[in-house]
């Protein structure tokens, strides 16, 4: 489960900071900001957070994979 949380805390403080970055250079409308920013900070985790995608989606894969326990 750690590998998930490390990745999505990732993803939400990287959004956090490209939206800030953006209210300070470019303070306009929110919503367009908000936007730019999720563009942008989609873009630079896509090639930031590679190894923490990587892990998650290694952990998610062994989870599914793992065998169900049979009830007797």
């Amino acid at each position: 489960m750690r590998p998930v949380l490390v990745y999505t805390a990732s993803r939400i403080g990287l959004f956090l900071v490209t939206l800030g970055v953006l209210y300070l250079l470019w303070p306009t409308n929110l919503l367009l900001l908000i936007a730019v920013s999720f563009l942008i900070s989609g873009i630079a985790s896509f090639v930031l957070l590679s190894k923490q995608r990587d892990a998650m989606s290694a952990r998610i894969t062994d989870r599914i994979d793992r065998p169900k326990p049979q009830d007797d």
